[in-house]
């Protein structure tokens, strides 16, 4: 099953051709960061099933590169030089360093002039780089420029694998993707009728934001088509809710990895988290993330999870996908629709929630009822 599921990357998610070029890489732990043995043999073992997806797919493209840097320590951080260099080309960073904009690029604070310059160069140059990434890095690659030039303007499809463990090859990987496709377009066309979205749960949660002049995007797991991008396991239908626009208060049971021993409470005013509540360590955590950059603050994404395999809540890749599930995420928006850009990206899960769609009319249309569908969803 396992070696199956890997190929399964290579020929039904990206439908890699055997003239392609295929970027495989992953992070490796470095000295600084500190790790339980169970998080740290998760993490030794995503370096395993990274080196074994590249030699797998060496049978279905002309090329595949393999790469490990050192963790950036961050979901949503650039990844570093070496990184680039594979993706895109010697020619294209060269050309970026020329124009002084590289360095802008990985630090997350070019301006929109600068980046159209990025863009030109890196168009010029696309025939340099990779048809299909798979990204099994612990750390997020998915909200980076990195990510969104490779896929935007080169058209190259990106499989973003974070926090990905082994058993997802026999839970979550192991799905119907067209049933999940169809069930997850089904979703998104719900969602994009409706101006704003309030969510509840039955912890505490509530918040009311707008989406007006954004779209909700599919993330299906077929990855076929020119500039593809989603996360494997897959199966959300996500959106950038309008800045400023989110209010409430968003209470956290589970972090990324764990759960929490007592619930966090985050206030959110005008688009922005303005107060961390809480007596968990995690508590302190977050809210030294957020200080870090005023732009971490922004309340960057609300997700709906598809994914009828997907089971696990205690690794946020997974948790995301569970069917009637929603996440809501801090930080960088601009990879899909945002205007926010700050190497910081955080999901947190949410269960049993109930989803309201409010409509230009004043309409209201319930989506989920405590964590079910409504009965037009299959």
């Amino acid at each position: 099953m396992v070696i199956e599921s890997l190929r399964a990357i290579f020929t039904t998610n990206l439908g890699v051709k055997r003239q392609e070029r295929v970027l495989v890489f992953s992070d490796r732990i470095p000295d600084s960061e500190i790790l339980d043995i169970e998080e740290r043999c998760r993490r030794e073992r995503l370096r395993d099933i990274a080196l074994l997806a590249g030699e797998i797919g060496k049978a279905f493209a002309k090329k595949v590169f393999f790469h490990e840097y050192p963790s950036t320590q961050s979901h949503g951080a650039e990844p570093p030089e070496e990184l680039w260099r594979l993706a895109f080309g010697e020619r294209t960073v060269d050309s970026l360093k020329a124009g002084g904009l590289f360095s802008s690029l990985l630090a997350k604070r070019s301006s929109a002039a600068e980046i159209e310059k990025a863009e030109d160069i890196v168009r010029k140059h696309c025939r340099s780089t990779v048809q299909a990434v798979i990204a099994l890095s612990n750390y997020s690659t998915s909200h980076t420029r990195f990510r969104d030039l490779l896929t935007r303007v080169c058209g190259c499809r990106y499989a973003s694998m974070p926090l990905f463990d082994m058993a997802m090859l026999e839970g979550p990987m192991n799905v119907d993707w067209r049933a999940l496709a169809r069930r997850t377009l089904a979703i998104a066309q719900s969602v994009n009728k409706a101006e704003t979205v309030e969510i509840t749960a039955p912890n505490g949660t509530h918040l009311v934001m707008s989406k007006r002049g954004r779209k909700a995007l599919s993330d299906t797991g077929i990855l076929t088509k020119k500039g593809s991008f989603g996360n494997l396991p897959a199966g959300e239908v996500y959106l950038a809710p309008q800045e400023g626009t989110a209010n409430g208060q968003l209470v956290l049971e589970w972090a990324q990895t764990r759960e929490l021993k007592t619930p966090v409470t985050l206030t959110v005013r005008n688009g922005l988290v303005v107060k961390v509540k809480g007596d968990e360590p995690f508590t302190r955590v977050l809210d030294d993330k957020l200080n870090e950059r005023e732009e971490n603050r922004n309340i960057a994404e609300l997700g709906i999870g598809t994914n009828d395999k997907a089971r696990r809540p205690d690794n946020i890749l997974e948790s995301e996908k569970i069917l009637g599930t929603i996440h809501v995420a801090l930080g960088d928006n601009s990879s899909f629709g945002g205007t926010v850009m700050t190497p910081f990206h955080q999901d947190f899960v949410f269960f049993k929630p109930t989803v309201v769609l409010i409509h230009k009319d004043g309409k209201r249309t319930a989506l989920l009822k405590n964590g079910r569908f409504a009965d037009t969803v299959k």
